[in-house]
């Protein structure tokens, strides 16, 4: 009978201990509390786009007969050949696609390629539009784009804003892709070209030099390069760079006259280069 008046006693020990216990852990909370911050900390959002389009297929026939207008006249199968295009070499086509097209015509050759870049960040504190920016910026700083140019009113040139009659062209320059070349566009159909009587380099018109533009996707500039050294030929190439939420897509367009006297339009490149930018663009966001 005298040992069962260990029971309570020892039930009352196992009590003390357990409370013990509990108050030594941090009881007011706050191990729970501090998990719980950690597990609810803020992740930013993946971009809009988790997939590419594919590159050669994205354009049709009327726009490449207009930037390749040597391919038109190509035989059969050549021609299917040219406007079929060539895709890029990439590990992996759902983060970067790419292809390019060539044609030689009578007067010139011509040269388009297109690439598109789907960014992700791997740091869960940034984004991957803002990873893409910075992508971006990187392709800008690399053109070195010169610093705005005051007109005459003193207003800056070197960035683009407002209306452009390009803004509203396809990939020709025109409005609503309609044919180019009519008497007041400027130089004939397919001929992009001026004649330089001394066969020097000429320089980029006013408004035409390398700059910002506006009203395509998040941020894009456009460059124009004109090379004549190492060559009798001189070449232009125009790039037009954009970023649209974490994808970036770079077009270059360029053109070699036969004629070494000749010199590619700067005008006619850059609104036909931005024209399928805008393409591009608008099929991104479909």
């Amino acid at each position: 009978m005298q040992r069962k008046a260990y029971v309570p006693a020892l039930a009352a020990l196992l009590v003390t201990l357990v409370a013990g216990c509990t108050s030594g852990s941090g009881g007011d909370g706050s191990d729970i509390d501090a998990k719980a911050g950690a597990a609810t900390t803020a992740t930013a959002p993946p971009g809009r786009y988790q997939t590419l389009p594919e590159p050669c297929g994205s354009l049709d026939r009327a726009t490449l007969r207009d930037l390749l207008p040597g391919a038109a006249q190509l035989p059969g199968e050549q021609q299917e050949k040219a406007f079929k295009g060539t895709a890029a070499v990439t590990y992996d086509t759902d983060r970067r696609v790419g292809c390019s097209w060539s044609a030689d015509a009578p007067n010139a050759s011509h040269h388009l390629a297109i690439d598109i870049e789907r960014v992700v960040s791997y740091d869960p504190a940034v984004s991957d539009a803002d990873k893409a920016q910075e992508v971006y910026a990187k392709k800008e700083d690399d053109a070195e784009l010169p610093p705005p140019v005051a007109d005459e009113t003193g207003d800056e040139t070197g960035n683009e804003s407002g209306d452009d009659p390009a803004d509203d062209a396809g990939p020709s320059g025109s409005p609503s892709g309609s044919p180019s070349g009519s008497p007041s566009d400027g130089p004939t159909p397919n001929s992009g070209t001026t004649t330089s009587p001394s066969g020097s380099a000429s320089t980029t018109p006013p408004g035409l030099q390398p700059r910002l533009l506006d009203n395509l996707g998040d941020a894009a500039f456009v460059d124009d390069v004109f090379a004549s050294s190492g060559s009798a030929a001189k070449r232009r190439t125009v790039s037009v760079v954009f970023r649209t939420s974490n994808v970036v897509v770079t077009v270059r367009y360029a053109e070699q006259p036969a004629h070494p006297t000749t010199v590619p339009d700067s005008k006619e490149l850059q609104e036909k280069a931005r024209g399928l930018a805008r393409k591009l663009a608008d099929q991104l966001n479909e």
